[in-house]
C-alpha cells in the first residue's frame, strides 16, 4: 500500500482507519477457485468508483487447470502498471503461499486460508499474517452440499471489509454477474459474500480507506483489451467476421459472435484459420471491411491470405493477440515475439500496415483507426495486441459512441469507368468501387492473387510486376507521411531514451517517472505505428546518449530484440540497444529501473 497519509484511531473494539492512495492485491490459488472473479469484481468496482485500476493475471494452459494468480492495482490517482510488489497477498493453498510470498512487500499483509496453509515461522516477522479458515467458513455459511465453491465470494467479502469498500455496488456487481442464473445461485453468492464481510478481522487491527479520487470529466467504463477491440470494431462499422478459436484471441471472437447480430451482422466460426481468413477476405471484397484474427500458430496460418489481400488490394482487419511462442509455446503467457511476422510475414514483397495499441483504451480507438486506414488505402491492416492487454482490466472515460459510430456500407453510385490498380495515381491508391456498382463504360475489373495489370487481369510482364510492386510500396509511404512524430514523455533530450511498443507503455512511463524524481535524465517514447514507422524518429534519437528499446522478445543472434533490430537497420545508429525478457511475464518497473541505473553507473565509471 502507498504511504498512509492520515490515520484515525478509534476507541473500543473499532479498528484504526488508515487512509491510502492505492493498493496492490494479489490473489493466488488454482484456476478452478474463481480467483479471476474476485479480481474482476474489484476492478469493476474501482471503475464505478471513479478510481484508476489495472490488473494482471496468469492462468495455466492445461485443460486440467492449476496454479493461477490475479493481481489488481487500485488507485485514487493515475495507475500505469499492475505494480511490482503486492500490499496484500491472498493465498488459498500452501503452494500459493510459498510461491508468492516473495511478491509481497516487506510489512505487507498475507491473508491465508488456514484450512490449507501453514505459515512459515521464519517469515512471520517480515509480513503481517492473517489466518482465516476460508474453506470451512464458506461451507458453514452456504451449506455442506456446496462445499467450498463459494470461497472466492467469501474472500471478496473479507477484502471488502479490509478496504471499507462500497457494499451496495459490490452487491449490484454480484447480481449482474449471476443474471440469468437460477435465483438460488445468486442468493448463495450473496450469502457467501455477507459471511465474509461479517467475519471479524480483529487481528489486522485496522481497515483501509481510499482517499477521494481525482474528478472525472465523464463516466467511466471498465473492460479488458479484447472487449475494447471488439466494441471498437463494431463502432467502426464492421459487420462481418470469421475466425477459429485459440487463446487469447477467442474472447474477441465470442464477443463479435454475440454482438454483431444486434447490428445486422454476423460472425462465422470456420473449420480452420485459413478458411476464416479467406472468408473474411471474401466479405471485404464484397464491399464492407471485415475482420479475422488469431494468436500464435493460427496467426501464422493466415499469412498466405494476407498476401492475397495485399496483392488484390482488398481492405481487411487482422487481429493478432500475441502469446509466448514458437509453436504452441506458452498459450496463456505474454510475449511480443510476433513483431517480425506481423510486419514481414508472407512470401514476396508484401507491405502492410501494422498498429500496436498501448493500453485497453487505446485498443478501442485503434480498432476504429485500423478500419479507416484499411478503407482509405485498400489494404490489410494488422492490429498487433498481446496477452497482457487482452486480459487485463482497466477503467477509462466512456467513449462518445454517438459521435464515433460510423456506417461503412458500400457506395453503389454508378461510375463512368474504374481501374482498381491505376498506375497513374500519385499516392498509389484510388477510391474503391465495390462489386455490384454500375460501371458505365462496361469494362469491369477482376481480382486475383496473380500479378495483374491495371484492370486486375493476370499479367506476366516483368515491367508490369515492377510497376505494381512500386505502387503497393507507394501506398505505404503515403500513409507513413501522415503519421505524426511520437510525443516524448519527459525532456526532449538527455542521457537515456526508452522506446517501447504495445503493453510495455505503463511500466516504461512509471520507470521514467521514478528516474526523473531521482534526478536522472531519462525520457521515453511509445510507438503505436510499427509498420511503417513514423517519420522523425532520427531527430528524437539524436537528442539522447542512449536509446534503449524495451520489448518482450529474445535478443536474437546479434543481441537485439525485433523492433530494436529494425531501428538499428533503419537508422544505422549503434547507440540503439535492447532490454529484453522472455519469461512470459510483463516487465516490472524495477527491471527497467535496474537496467537504466546500470547504464548510468557504467557511464559514471567510464567518465
Amino acid at each position: 500500500m502507498s504511504e498512509t497519509i492520515n490515520v484515525i484511531q478509534s476507541s473500543g473494539e473499532n479498528p484504526k482507519v488508515s487512509k491510502i492512495t492505492e493498493a496492490i492485491i494479489r490473489i493466488a490459488g488454482n484456476s478452478q477457485d474463481g480467483i479471476q472473479a474476485i479480481g474482476g469484481f474489484l476492478a469493476r468496482l474501482a471503475g464505478r468508483s471513479e478510481q484508476e485500476v489495472m490488473t494482471f493475471m496468469t492462468i495455466p494452459s492445461t485443460i486440467s487447470g492449476g496454479p493461477s494468480i490475479f493481481q489488481v492495482r487500485i488507485g485514487s490517482g493515475e495507475v500505469l502498471s499492475a505494480g511490482d510488489e503486492a500490499d496484500v497477498l491472498i493465498a488459498f493453498y500452501q503452494h500459493s503461499y510459498e510461491d508468492h510470498l516473495g511478491s509481497l512487500r516487506k510489512g505487507g499483509i498475507v491473508l491465508y486460508d488456514a484450512d490449507h496453509v501453514t505459515p512459515n515461522p521464519d517469515k512471520e516477522a517480515l509480513y503481517r499474517h492473517v489466518g482465516v479458515k476460508i474453506s470451512s467458513l464458506t461451507i458453514e455459511a452456504i451449506g455442506g452440499t456446496a462445499k467450498d465453491k463459494g470461497k472466492n465470494i467469501f474472500t471478496l467479502g473479507l477484502v471488502a471489509k479490509m478496504f471499507d469498500l462500497n457494499i451496495a455496488k459490490l452487491e449490484k456487481l454480484i447480481s449482474e454477474r449471476f443474471t440469468g442464473k437460477n435465483e438460488s445461485i445468486l442468493q448463495t453468492a450473496l450469502t457467501s459474500f455477507h459471511a465474509g464481510y461479517g467475519y471479524s478481522l480483529g487481528n489486522i487491527a485496522e481497515i483501509f480507506q481510499f482517499t477521494e479520487s481525482q474528478q472525472r470529466t465523464g463516466a467511466q467504463v471498465v473492460m479488458n483489451g479484447n472487449d475494447a477491440l471488439a466494441f471498437g470494431l463494431i463502432t467502426a462499422g464492421v459487420r462481418f467476421g470469421a475466425g477459429y478459436p485459440i487463446t487469447p484471441w477467442s474472447d474477441i471472437m465470442e464477443i463479435l459472435r454475440r454482438e454483431l447480430p444486434k447490428y445486422g451482422g454476423s460472425f462465422i466460426q470456420c473449420e480452420d484459420e485459413i478458411a476464416s481468413a479467406a472468408m473474411a477476405l471474401g466479405a471485404s471484397y464484397a464491399g464492407r471491411v471485415a475482420v479475422t484474427g488469431s494468436s500464435g500458430p493460427g496467426f501464422t496460418l493466415k499469412m498466405e491470405c494476407i498476401g492475397w489481400g495485399i496483392m488484390s488490394e482488398t481492405p481487411l482487419i487482422i487481429i493478432g493477440v500475441q502469446r509466448g511462442g514458437p509453436s504452441t509455446g506458452m498459450p496463456t503467457n505474454v510475449e511480443q515475439s510476433d513483431f517480425n511476422i506481423a510486419c514481414y510475414g508472407s512470401h514476396g514483397d508484401a507491405p502492410r500496415i501494422v498498429l500496436a495499441p498501448s493500453n485497453v483504451e487505446d485498443c478501442f480507438y485503434t480498432a476504429i483507426e485500423a478500419v479507416n486506414i484499411a478503407t482509405k488505402y485498400n489494404t490489410p491492416v494488422i492490429i498487433l495486441s498481446d496477452q497482457s492487454i487482452a486480459t487485463r482490466i482497466e477503467a477509462f472515460t466512456e467513449p462518445d459512441l454517438e459521435k464515433l459510430f460510423q456506417d461503412i456500407s458500400p457506395d453503389l453510385t454508378p461510375v463512368a469507368e474504374y481501374k482498381p490498380y491505376d498506375l497513374s495515381s500519385p499516392e498509389g491508391y484510388v477510391r474503391r468501387v465495390v462489386p455490384g456498382t454500375l460501371i458505365q463504360n462496361g469494362k469491369y475489373p477482376v481480382a486475383t492473387g496473380l500479378e495483374h495489370d491495371e484492370m486486375g487481369h493476370p499479367s506476366g510482364s516483368p515491367k508490369m510486376h515492377a510497376a505494381m510492386t512500386a505502387k503497393r510500396r507507394k501506398k505505404m509511404k503515403a500513409f507513413a507521411a501522415t503519421l505524426p512524430k511520437p510525443k516524448i514523455f519527459g525532456a526532449p533530450e538527455g542521457n537515456i531514451l526508452l522506446v517501447g511498443w504495445g503493453s510495455t507503455e505503463g511500466p516504461i512511463r512509471e520507470a521514467v517517472e521514478r528516474e526523473r524524481a531521482a534526478g536522472n535524465s531519462v525520457s521515453s517514447i511509445h510507438l503505436r505505428h510499427i509498420n511503417p514507422l513514423p517519420n522523425g524518429l532520427e531527430d528524437i534519437f539524436s537528442g539522447f546518449t542512449h536509446v534503449i528499446v524495451v520489448e518482450m522478445n529474445d535478443e536474437g543472434l546479434y543481441g537485439y530484440g525485433q523492433l530494436a533490430a529494425v531501428l538499428r537497420a533503419r537508422y544505422c545508429d549503434p547507440k540503439i540497444t535492447s532490454l529484453n525478457k522472455v519469461d512470459g511475464l510483463n516487465f516490472k518497473v524495477k527491471e527497467i529501473v535496474e537496467h537504466v541505473r546500470g547504464i548510468i553507473t557504467a557511464g559514471i565509471t567510464n567518465a
